[in-house]
């Protein structure tokens, strides 16, 4: 689902905010930090034991701080179409799509994914569900409302009402499914299901922030509150978002504040695949996207490695020939691979697999190589 970062965030409240879990993250001895205005849990029995479940066999996260939308309304995609560059004309009941919101210079407002669901059997009104970024959930609901005014579509803010848990790893159907009322197998990548769990409505999606398997299941508070303590029963292993930014990164999924963000536009961050100029109409920064897929980009979001353990963070500079060319936007020293990697914006001269660079750490210059994106890709995810 869509990401939340603690940077960049002017909605950041004075009080951090709670999730219904945070009670259960505090008896579990969570270690507790701020992130994006709220309380959260960065890691329980340990950031490396906790990544490493993941990738070999299943964790759980509290992810309830994620915004979340309903839409309802007559031609729901088609009133929502301008507002991203994916045509969602595409989508068909049960599939989903990641895409971006744009800005008139095209850059990101945020990345989200838009939950295309089975009509209403009574008024066949369209409807959906749309996951977004904690951080921008208020500045996104006042952006998506002001373009759909008017419009017909019925749109809600159900955050308040929902907890978010992800359950991923490749062991993860199995954990999950003796909870659940409908077969989970059969859900593709990106594809949802609105079913029974522990007797009650809930909205489950094989979607994810890991590059594993697993599953994100929306339910009331009551229901979440259950289900975290059915899991936990049952051997799930909870993890904090220490493990989930170090699985995203091996995975080079992007982090909005970071390697994302308003001064970035989807074709320079790598993500060209949600921008479907041939296949759609108008949609806000349309013209941008144009001329610059006809010009070519001048920076790309690249995948480097580090020579050594050295780790590239956040905001370090990357050299070429003595001078300043970009700036690392997430770095760290993979537990599933023992190395250092990072993500960096480069030159696009400079983006080709196996450009030797470097990095500024502390003063000093270490190697590093432009490395194919992901760094690490599972065997175990679903087509």
């Amino acid at each position: 689902m869509a990401k939340s970062t603690e940077s960049n965030n002017p909605e950041r409240p004075s009080q951090l905010a709670r999730t219904p879990l945070h009670d259960l993250s505090l008896e579990l001895k969570a270690r507790m930090v701020p992130f994006s205005g709220w309380e959260m849990a960065v890691q329980y029995s340990g950031l490396s034991s906790e990544h490493q479940t993941v990738r070999s066999q299943v964790g759980m996260f509290d992810i309830s701080h994620m915004g979340k939308f309903g839409l309802r309304g007559k031609q729901l995609r088609a009133k929502f179409q301008p507002l991203v560059p994916s045509d969602l004309s595409r989508l068909q009941p049960g599939q989903a799509q990641y895409t971006v919101l744009l800005n008139g210079k095209g850059c990101i407002l945020d990345d989200i994914i838009f939950y295309c669901q089975k009509p209403d059997a009574t008024t066949s009104e369209e409807r959906a569900v749309i996951i977004v970024n904690a951080a921008t959930r208020i500045r996104d609901k006042a952006w998506i409302a002001s373009h759909l005014e008017l419009s017909g579509v019925s749109f809600t803010d159900i955050s308040p009402d929902k907890v978010l848990i992800a359950i991923q790893g490749p062991e993860a159907v199995n954990y999950l499914q003796p909870l659940v009322a409908d077969n989970l197998t059969p859900i593709k990548a990106f594809g949802h299901i609105e079913t029974h769990l522990l007797g009650q409505p809930s909205f489950i999606a094989r979607t994810g922030y890991t590059g594993e398997d697993g599953f994100e299941i929306m339910v009331d508070v009551e229901v979440g509150k259950e289900l975290w303590q059915q899991l936990l029963t049952a051997g799930v292993v909870p993890c904090g978002l220490g493990a989930r930014d170090t699985l995203r990164l091996e995975a080079a999924m992007a982090l909005y504040g970071q390697d994302i963000d308003y001064n970035t536009t989807p074709l320079e961050a790598g993500l060209g695949w949600v921008v479907h100029l041939e296949t759609k109409g108008d949609f806000i920064g349309r013209k941008v996207l144009e001329q610059q897929k006809a010009r070519g980009v001048s920076k790309r979001l690249v995948g480097l490695e580090m020579a050594g353990k050295h780790i590239a963070r956040h905001g370090y500079p990357v050299i070429f020939e003595s001078e300043k060319v970009g700036e690392v936007t997430s770095g760290t020293l993979s537990p599933t691979l023992n190395r250092a990697i990072a993500l960096a914006y480069v030159p696009t001269k400079l983006a080709k697999i196996g450009q030797e660079l470097q990095v500024e750490i502390r003063g000093k210059n270490y190697p590093a190589t432009v490395v194919k994106k992901p760094f690490y890709r599972s065997q175990n995810r679903p087509s």
